[in-house]
């Protein structure tokens, strides 16, 4: 018996699971997968995962993966400047993938779309889709971000930020008032977005929580050897070019490495993750510090941590990050940022704090001292992708 066709949107392809978004994003694919025939539409923007496109056609009836040119995405988004619109929406537009949704929606008799990203929505806001069930996963509240860095830039970037901010949170509102649904990372998240929107809106606006793969990161589970250093460490993971994780190592390099070196001279700081900016190679100048670039395989350098810091500066919504790393019973020390809707009950190995100082302590005393941890068993009683998702197809169903 052949399913129900759904088209899904997504801004990056949602595969390999190696970066937050990825991760989300393809264990929504995978859920729905299982009760729809997916159409997939989406970028790929880095030409490394490419060679992933035949894996996602295992779970899609079809898929259309576009080659993003960045350079040439950036130049289209100044069209914005033009057009009074968000930056994003011009940067993430494509005459080929828009006929490629409208055939596809049409020749297949499409009536429910799922949007990952407030960039595609653009693809399916045109009365021509109004017959559909419409539900966009926003994760974050995308323009607050953009608040937030015009916050830490002065002259033409702040402003061009803060414009960014304005427009983009204009269109965002647009959609929730249009889709019959708008999902976001947590509880808190869903909550502050409704604060910014009508009352008649707020009953369209849900969290769904980030998950993890318990089975995958467990520490017990078989890995492939990396090349970790017997030496105690200190782990940051994440897309090292993503200017969220580069803040987050620049400011722990300057405002904790020193004293954490001072005080135990063989410990390392492992920055873990492909593509490192130049900002963040620069920082393996600096003793101690070593970034690996892109790995096969992040768990080992997880698990063989003394600790791993999330010190977000900027954020919204569920870090990835600080779930994987919990979800391996590893010790974290955050940011109030990154536990943001995570929640969990500080202890001798979750340690949340914004103080450079207390934030220095606290990865000193992990380095030091061995604590049992619990972190994994909170972990796989509140964030398993499994009962998360159970009931996600609820919000296709017609009230």
């Amino acid at each position: 018996m052949s399913k129900e066709p759904l088209l899904f949107l997504c801004h990056r392809i949602p595969y390999p699971p190696n970066k937050g978004d990825k991760i989300r994003s393809f264990n929504i694919l995978k859920k729905l997968s299982e009760i729809y025939d997916v159409h997939l539409a989406c970028f790929i923007d880095d030409p490394f995962d490419k060679q992933y496109v035949s894996t996602l056609e295992e779970y899609c009836a079809s898929v259309c993966a576009l080659d993003q040119n960045k350079t040439l995405a950036k130049i289209k988004g100044m069209q914005a400047f033009v057009t009074g619109k968000a930056i994003t929406l011009p940067y993430y537009a494509s005459r080929e993938m828009m006929h490629w949704v409208r055939r596809t929606y049409h020749s297949n008799q499409i009536k429910k779309i799922f949007i990952y990203s407030s960039s595609m929505a653009q693809y399916c806001d045109a009365d021509e889709f109004n017959n559909a069930i419409k539900v966009i996963d926003f994760v974050d509240i995308d323009s607050d971000k953009w608040r937030q860095y015009a916050e830490k830039k002065t002259g033409i970037a702040k402003w061009v930020f803060h414009r960014e901010f304005i427009k983009l949170a204009q269109y965002e509102a647009q959609i929730a008032q249009q889709f019959q649904h708008s999902l976001f990372v947590s509880p808190d998240e869903a909550e502050m977005f409704k604060s910014l929107q009508p009352y008649e809106v707020h009953e369209k606006i849900h969290g769904l929580l980030n998950g993890v793969d318990i089975e995958f990161f467990d520490p017990q589970a078989q890995m492939d050897p990396e090349d970790t250093p017997e030496a105690p460490y200190i782990a940051f993971t994440g897309a090292m070019d993503y200017w969220a994780n580069v803040e987050s190592v620049v400011w722990f390099a300057k405002h904790c490495w020193p004293a954490i070196k001072k005080a135990s001279p063989d410990c390392l700081f492992y920055i873990v993750g492909g593509n490192p900016s130049n900002e963040v190679k620069q920082l393996a100048e600096l003793e101690g510090i070593v970034v690996t670039g892109r790995v096969h395989d992040i768990r080992p350098y997880i698990v063989n941590a003394r600790c791993v810091v999330a010190p977000m500066q900027i954020a919204r919504g569920i870090q990835n990050k600080v779930l994987e790393a919990m979800s391996l019973n590893k010790a974290v020390v955050c940011t109030t940022m990154a536990m943001e809707g995570i929640n969990a009950p500080a202890n001798d190995t979750v340690v949340v704090t914004d103080d450079a100082a207390q934030f220095t302590d606290a990865c000193l005393r992990l380095l030091s001292n061995t604590f049992d941890s619990n972190n994994r068993q909170w972990i796989t009683e509140h964030f398993t992708w499994q009962a998360i998702l159970s009931d996600v197809n609820k919000y296709f169903i017609p009230k």
